[in-house]
């Protein structure tokens, strides 16, 4: 027996019915965020490189560590999507924004980073994620998070916990820098081999460490908030002051940083009880992004991301379960040459009737024709013989209630919904 072809490790297919918990959750963005003004934008999996090191910053994990990079036939070095934002921020551009326009638009598919698989996040993962672009503003960061608790809600794992901070903006930097610097230097030791490394290169990513014995040395460190200059606190204020106006509950976090260099101001995170010590089901924030060509100008937006694996681990926690797909309904069995060449037309006819029918397309007995019926777990059978084919019949035998009938062909769509009433046709 020749050697099977497994996925690649860190990837998966999905087979129904697990993919009609995808759906459900497909759905459910493509109905929520266009009430709020997002369009779906589809961009390419894979991007020139310098459009996430540009954007994600040079000094984050995911461009140092995790990136699938390659050279393509003509010597370009391409990068497999790491996230969603450079690429829509790259697609924005590229169109142009005019000073004071907005652009709103939301985005779904697979990313692939290259790091150790955990509980929900594979190296192929997916992501559902919104960009709201053009405007800086307190109250779309604070809409923007209401619509992610608004999209939890209507998955049913609105009941995790939403939590905000600051960043600040660019002339707040090095002062917070200096005085985390201050406070883990002598601490350098204690830390993590990739803490001791960004202590040196980029030590905002301190906080943002999720090694375990590196926590209780987070936990003493400065409060961002406290560090940042008074626009940064009056923005941010704002930010809280509309979530309460919306109703949207939340809990300030003054250490929460985020992974990535480009955000300013807003950073959020949720998180979920269900899903033990990888809890993070969504988060984003405010960004400045400075892209290939456009150097002189950073562009400003406001989005996040949710991992659609760990949603779904979310309401499985909370044994939540969409419908499964629709199964076949009919199958037509043809008997013998006439009945055969008869039955895969009468299926087209009974599919544009809006029936779930299978056709027998092979000559097989009756016996192996009504297994795969039963397999199939079609409830109805659809029998043609010379005999039907001659009076203009056919014979309905309810595999259920194991009952038959000669119904006429004439009227036929009509008395099969007639017995399938109790399911949806």
């Amino acid at each position: 027996m020749s050697e099977k072809l497994e996925p690649l490790p860190g990837t998966s297919d999905i087979w129904e019915p697990e993919t009609s918990q995808w759906v459900f959750l497909e759905s459910t963005a493509r109905d929520i965020f266009p009430r709020y003004g997002y369009g779906e934008l589809r961009t390419p999996i894979f991007e020139r490189t310098d459009v996430f090191v540009r954007s994600i910053g040079t000094e984050t994990d995911v461009v140092q560590k995790e990136m699938y990079t390659f050279a393509d036939r003509g010597g370009r070095s391409l990068t497999l999507r790491p996230e969603g934002t450079a690429g829509v921020m790259r697609a924005i551009a590229n169109q142009g924004l005019a000073e004071g326009e907005e652009r709103r638009v939301f985005y779904m598919g697979p990313m692939f980073r290259g790091e150790r698989p955990a509980a929900g996040r594979r190296r192929q993962f997916h992501q559902v994620g919104v960009e709201a672009v053009g405007r800086a503003s307190a109250a779309m960061d604070a809409e923007c998070i209401a619509m992610l608790h608004h999209f939890l809600t209507e998955l049913g794992v609105g009941d995790g916990t939403i939590l905000v901070n600051t960043r600040g903006t660019a002339a707040d930097r090095p002062v917070v820098a200096e005085a985390l610097k201050t406070y883990f230097t002598p601490l350098k030791d204690q830390l993590c081999p990739d803490c001791q490394r960004r202590l040196g290169a980029n030590v905002w990513r301190l906080l943002d460490c999720k090694i375990e014995s590196c926590q209780p040395l987070m936990a003493g460190a400065p409060r961002i908030t406290d560090l940042l200059g008074e626009e940064s606190k009056a923005f941010f204020a704002q930010v809280c002051a509309t979530l309460d106006t919306l109703g949207v509950p939340y809990r300030v976090e003054p250490r929460l940083v985020r992974g990535l260099d480009y955000y300013i101001h807003t950073v959020f995170e949720v998180t979920h009880g269900g899903l033990g010590a990888q809890n993070a089901i969504a988060a984003g924030g405010r960004y400045a992004i400075t892209l290939p060509g456009n150097a002189d100008k950073a562009i400003e937006g406001v989005g996040f991301a949710a991992g659609m694996e760990r949603l779904l681990m979310a309401r499985e926690s909370l044994g939540l379960k969409a419908a499964a797909a629709a199964g076949v309904q009919l199958y037509v069995v043809g008997l013998g040459s006439r009945a055969q060449a008869a039955a895969l037309p009468l299926a087209q006819i009974l599919r544009t009737n809006g029936f779930r029918t299978l056709a027998d397309t092979g000559a097989r007995s009756m016996k192996a024709q009504m297994r795969a019926a039963d397999r199939a777990g079609a409830r109805l059978a659809l029998i043609l013989g010379d005999n039907e084919l001659d009076r203009n019949t056919v014979v309905v035998k309810d595999l259920k209630a194991s009952t038959q009938e000669e119904c006429p062909r004439a009227g036929l769509e009509a008395r099969l919904a007639a017995i399938l009433a109790p399911e949806a046709c």
